[in-house]
């Protein structure tokens, strides 16, 4: 078992007190992380601000050199963080090893990000340009399902906009961004980037604190609301990608055996455990069976077991609560006429393992229909009208994404460019890169991550105006001199 160290001011510091991290297929413990103390949170903020001078100073060319450098560092020892990530999280190590290079990739993208300039008017009467300043200190604050990837979507747009960041992980998933804190040591100036760690009491610390002046989160939608409110009494800025219930509408005219594997996939992918996932299907009815039998046979088929299997495809659930939570959704829909078409309990062997889960019979109004069961159990529903289930889509209070899926491409863009969400896609779902925004609607979220409009997030708009026009359009305009003409 390992312990691990805390990164403040480029430096590792420890804890008076720990708590265990458990291993989802396991049950066991896997490692321990510091619990950071309210003043070990101060000198995490103070080294911040320190750094902020210099940091805001550099060129971006010198701050992207340095997150280049990162994404090496982070790079060179993906095995290991592969492994930590596996053992605390519970996915596959092919999977994690995906985390790992997903962080790599949004920083080498900041690194070389540029924003454009923006010149707003440029005339006799005045010169006005747009321009983007750091907002400051930044608290990153990121969930147990992807701990690494999630990190980079904040860290990286923050620290190439020049602010600095402190980063608390979930209590869960503390130790692969832990490490990432110990390895990042010398390669980034010291308190460009803190790591910290710790339970809920830690986090509603961090969002009071009135050091940081944005607040960039991901979590539940309840959770979520609790940031905001505690961001308010200082007027910090948030980010808040929240929880999703997406739907993914299968048309009339799919074939039934190309696209059950491709829904199955973002529909289970992290043993379901996405917040951008296919959470609920709806199918027409002629194609129904087929598609339920297709789906069912896709998840009995898929390997569930230890993520350090390489024949592992579907891993545990991450913790104890919210495998309970996904029992429970699954027992209520059985208990009001859904029937299991694959899986539907838990699995007989150690570890948080629930049996992959396709519901038949399912119907809007069932909790595991109209919630975010956050687990691997898909409801598949039937429908016998678009213009009646593209309403039904959006009846939800969350707005994260959702798909549409039909041979005829004109047909299915038209019907998904209907659907009240942040993103929607055509036969495709998790789709997603560091230079295409991301943000939900409705209870799904506040702000904007990722691309141009992620960075901006990081920054704070200033105006700079000169009346009269730029210095250059009026040395342009001045007469030249009898002297200047010879």
């Amino acid at each position: 078992m390992r312990r691990f160290t805390m990164t403040i001011d480029g430096r590792g510091v420890e804890s008076a007190q720990h708590f265990d991290v458990i291993d989802p297929a396991t049950e066991q413990v896997c490692g321990r992380a510091p619990e950071c103390s309210p003043e070990q949170l101060d000198a995490a903020f103070a080294a911040a601000s320190t750094a902020l001078r210099g940091w805001s100073g550099l060129a971006p060319e010198r701050r992207g050199k340095a997150l280049a450098a990162a994404a090496d560092a982070l790079e060179r020892q993906t095995a290991e963080l592969a492994a930590v990530l596996t053992a605390e999280q519970g996915k596959p190590l092919a999977q994690a090893r995906a985390e790992i290079g997903s962080a790599v990739r949004w920083l080498r993208h900041f690194a070389g990000f540029t924003p454009n300039r923006e010149v707003v008017q440029d005339d006799d009467v005045a010169f006005a340009e747009v321009l983007r300043r750091p907002l400051g200190v930044v608290a990153a604050i990121t969930p147990w399902n992807f701990p690494v990837s999630l990190a980079f979507w904040k860290i990286a747009p923050a620290l190439a906009a020049g602010n600095t960041v402190v980063v608390k992980p979930s209590p869960y998933t503390p130790l692969t961004t832990l490490r990432i804190g110990e390895l990042l040591r010398g390669v980034l100036p010291d308190g460009v980037l803190g790591v910290v760690s710790g339970g809920d009491a830690l986090g509603a610390r961090l969002t009071r604190h009135p050091a940081p002046r944005k607040i960039s989160f991901t979590g539940s939608t309840a959770t979520g609301r609790k940031v905001l409110s505690a961001a308010a009494d200082d007027l910090k800025r948030v980010t808040l990608e929240l929880g999703g219930n997406d739907p993914a509408i299968v048309l009339d005219d799919v074939d039934v055996a190309e696209i059950a594997p491709k829904l199955f996939r973002t529909a289970f992918a992290n043993s379901g455990q996405v917040c951008v996932a296919v959470k609920r299907i709806y199918a027409p009815r002629q194609l129904y069976a087929d598609l339920v039998d297709a789906l069912a046979h896709e998840a009995v088929t898929a390997r569930t077991g230890d993520g350090r299997d390489p024949e592992t495809l579907l891993g545990p659930v991450n913790n104890r609560p919210q495998l309970d939570r996904v029992a429970a959704l699954v027992s209520d829909a059985l208990s009001r006429g859904a029937v299991a078409a694959a899986g539907g309990s838990r699995l007989a062997r150690d570890g948080y393992f629930f049996a992959p889960t396709v519901l038949a019979g399912a119907e809007d109004g069932m909790p595991v229909v109209d919630e975010e069961q956050f687990g691997p159990a898909l409801p598949v529903v039937a429908y016998d009208d678009v213009d009646t289930v593209v309403e039904r889509a959006n009846a939800s209070h969350f707005g994260l994404a959702g798909s549409v899926w039909g041979e005829d491409v004109e047909r299915a863009a038209r019907i998904a460019g209907r659907l009240d969400c942040g993103t929607s896609w055509v036969n495709a779902h998790i789709a997603l890169a560091p230079h295409i925004p991301f943000a939900g609607a409705k209870w799904s979220g506040v702000g904007t991550e990722n691309g141009r409009w992620g960075y901006e997030e990081f920054t704070q708009l200033k105006v700079e105006y000169v009346a009269g026009g730029s210095p250059a359009r009026r040395r342009r305009s001045e007469p030249t001199t009898a002297a200047g003409r010879h």
